[in-house]
């Protein structure tokens, strides 16, 4: 490597790794380097540049991991404890390795968490091509399996050239780095380029500090905001992921106590306001509660902070019922502040909040509205204390399950899930102590996401235990991430609840008339699988033996109080440990004035759809288009 009139010599492998190296943002003052580091695997297509650039700057750490995805799902869990301030790049080999992201690269960018996908690509050159693992196309010669990305990425770049570095890279950091623009970015980098030296200007790998802005929405829309809360009756807040990334807890509570308004938390925004604030209630929509579905149903006015509005935040359309509603909506992103046909507070939310609050100084809900919801929120209390208490047997219900790691787990630690049944009912149900405490993955619901996501969990804060709870179906889609643990020496306690199959879509198919089809783990009969209305023999699958191949400790357990008695073991052990158990695959938490809307077959022989496209049909009739 030789340098000369400010030039450094390198690889365009070594430059991109030294080029990130460079890269800090600061927010709140506070400064940090945006990447903590590279997980890869090596193929053809990256070892002999991206790797041999990484083996040469030991600083820049790699870490190994054993799934492509889960490589992505382990930074972006990363990029969300660290309100996406920080991220890590993930290198990967052309062909599977590559295609193997594209998972990954969906969850991050739906839910707007930044990770920067380094994949392989095909010969630039192109004289040898057909090469190993190369996607031909009659009509083009530009085009890989790379171009899968360019839907599920933010950006998107192929460096044909090692000089296009100088321009593809600042526009990649841009986007990483931009709370309204983020998600998944990729370079694609065709394995002969990777090794291609220039001589590329010293200026690239100086410090460089992203400043992370708290942008101030218009005067004129928060003025008019206050005028809209005065004037309504039951306001509503609906807090989103946004609350949290902006760090808008704190404010969000000043708020809440200042004018009494009632908050609903989506998914990505459980743990905004403590779970025992009187006026919290709790989850909001599809999955949510009582509580906070009751006065959805009749607010006038809905003040989204950080939200998206999904189908599940809204109950598909049906949430808000009332004639009168109008949106004020917080976020740093306009194309989601302007939904519902809202009100427009373009900015981040701690400003916004800060802004909002002082111009509603001396406002307050009227007595008996406030009245009301603490009524509610007491009442939903008493309904989780109930679900946590069951005690079914012979086997726990998951509610019941859920209660356990809630109340006897560390109120300082981390719960990470993503998919099946148990996000609905830990939506519901988990009492959320601290900002940071309920990590799910709800934007792309990603089954497999739970171990990976909570190794990066545990990775951004080593301080806190972190508890996955993972079901049967995703454990099996994704265990790899036990391994990495392991071998990191980042402890993780995996409950590990077996149902026998798909339990969320298993209720959902009974809810449709379907008889559970396909959703369980049996061996077929003539005719193929049987639903749940019919015997069937188990699969003789040992998935605690499995979990201890790994290299896991593991807990077996039968009964609620042998999971009381694992998780207090788990405390004292040393490596990523397993609590295994089974548990009721029919028992759910109810729904509670929520919808949902899975269309319904029209047409069908089969009794029990018919009756469920009925009850599909008046659902659908309640769903709204909201206008100004």
């Amino acid at each position: 490597m030789s340098e000369s009139s400010g030039e450094r010599r390198l690889t365009v492998a070594q430059a991109l790794i030294a080029f990130l190296q460079a890269q800090h943002v600061e927010r709140d003052g506070h400064e940090q380097p945006f990447f903590a580091g590279c997980f890869g695997i090596f193929g053809h297509g990256n070892l002999a540049g991206i790797g041999q650039a990484l083996q040469q700057t030991p600083a820049f750490r790699y870490y190994q991991s054993r799934n492509e995805q889960a490589q992505v799902h382990v930074a972006i869990s990363y990029a969300k404890m660290k309100n996406r301030l920080q991220t890590f790049a993930c290198t990967s080999s052309i062909g599977p390795g590559a295609t193997n992201m594209l998972t990954g690269a969906a969850t991050a960018t739906v839910n707007r968490l930044p990770v920067l996908l380094l994949p392989g690509d095909i010969f630039a050159r192109r004289n040898v091509a057909p090469v190993l693992q190369q996607l031909e196309s009659e009509s083009s010669q530009d085009i890989s399996v790379n171009d899968c990305f360019k839907p599920v990425s933010r950006y998107w770049d192929r460096i044909s050239r090692p000089e296009q570095l100088l321009t593809s890279l600042p526009e990649a950091m841009r986007v990483l780095t931009s709370p309204a623009e983020t998600g998944a970015v990729t370079l694609a980098l065709p394995q002969d380029v990777q090794t291609e030296a220039f001589n590329f200007p010293g200026e690239l790998f100086s410090k460089h500090v992203w400043r992370i802005a708290r942008n101030r929405p218009d005067a004129r829309a928060v003025q008019l905001a206050a005028q809209w809360i005065r004037a309504s009756r039951r306001p509503l807040i609906v807090a989103g992921g946004g609350t949290l990334y902006s760090d808008a807890a704190d404010a969000l509570r000043t708020l809440v106590e200042q004018t009494g308004i009632p908050v609903g938390e989506t998914m990505a925004g459980k743990g905004s306001l403590r779970f025992d604030h009187p006026l919290n209630l709790g989850a909001i929509g599809a999955t949510g509660t009582l509580a906070a579905n009751t006065i959805a149903r009749d607010a006038d006015l809905v003040i989204g902070i950080g939200t998206r509005y999904s189908d599940f935040t809204t109950a598909s359309k049906t949430a808000f019922q009332s004639p009168d509603v109008r949106f004020v909506n917080v976020n740093v992103a306009s194309f989601d502040a302007a939904k519902h046909s809202g009100l427009a507070l373009v900015g981040d939310a701690r400003v916004t909040l800060d802004e909002l609050g002082q111009a509603l100084g001396g406002y307050v809900v009227e007595r008996s509205y406030r009245e009301s919801a603490e009524r509610l929120h007491a009442e939903w209390e008493s309904e989780v204390d109930r679900i946590y208490a069951q005690r079914l047997t012979p086997l726990p219900s998951q509610g019941e399950l859920i209660g356990a790691v809630n109340e006897l787990g560390d109120p300082e630690g981390v719960m990470v899930c993503a998919a099946g049944s148990l996000p609905g009912d830990l939506h519901k149900l988990w009492r959320s102590r601290h900002p940071k405490q309920y990590q799910l993955e709800y934007g792309y619901s990603c089954m497999g996401f739970e171990i990976a996501g909570g190794l990066g969990a545990k990775m951004a804060d080593a301080s806190r235990e972190v508890y996955v709870l993972v079901g049967d179906g995703s454990y099996l889609m994704m265990s790899s991430e036990i391994v990495t643990s392991i071998q990191e020496g980042y402890k993780l306690t995996i409950v590990l609840m077996d149902n026998g199959g798909f339990k969320s879509i298993g209720a959902l198919s009974r809810s449709l008339g379907q008889s559970g089809f396909g959703t369980r783990y049996v061996y077929p009969k003539a005719g193929g699988l049987p639903g749940d209305d019919a015997p069937g023999e188990d699969l003789p699958v040992d998935l605690a033996a499995n979990a201890r191949s790994l290299g896991a400790c593991v807990i077996e357990c039968q009964t609620y109080a042998d999971v009381v008695s694992a998780l207090d073991s788990a405390r004292a052990m040393d490596r990523t440990t397993v609590i295994y158990v089974k548990n009721d695959r029919f028992e759910s938490v109810p729904n509670y004035a929520s919808w949902w809307d899975v269309a319904v077959s029209e047409v069908s022989n089969m009794p029990g759809v018919q009756e469920a496209r009925a009850e599909w049909e008046r659902g659908r009739a309640r769903e709204r288009y909201f206008f100004s």
